[in-house]
């Protein structure tokens, strides 16, 4: 019997809005979610199967955010301030990918 990885887990989807609160707003008003974070720059919307993230255009690229277990070995992890650590990798076609440590992923 051949015993294959975990699967990595999708963690959030982030894409750009121009007003979080308003999006927000909008977002809880038309469709069953909750608030796990928000700020001035962006917000994670948790569903029941992935997580939203908005984001500001000039705090934070479009993307998809990945769990790895081993996140360092594509380069030097940064701190945020949700205490996740990451870092951002391009696709072979420029678009951005969060890959998240996974010891640093808070469950919300």
């Amino acid at each position: 019997m051949s015993t294959q990885p975990q699967l990595d887990q999708i963690h959030h989807v982030a894409i750009p809005v121009s007003d979080i609160a308003a999006s927000v707003a909008w977002y809880r008003e038309q469709f069953h979610c909750d608030v796990a974070y928000q700020d001035a720059t962006w917000a994670l919307l948790k569903f029941a199967n992935i997580s939203l993230a908005l984001v500001t255009s000039s705090q934070h690229p479009p993307h998809i955010a990945l769990i790895h277990p081993d996140a360092a070995q594509f380069g030097p992890l940064t701190t945020h301030r949700d205490a996740t650590r990451s870092i951002y990798i391009p696709d072979p076609d420029s678009n951005q990918v969060e890959v998240m440590d996974a010891a640093s992923v808070r469950r919300y």
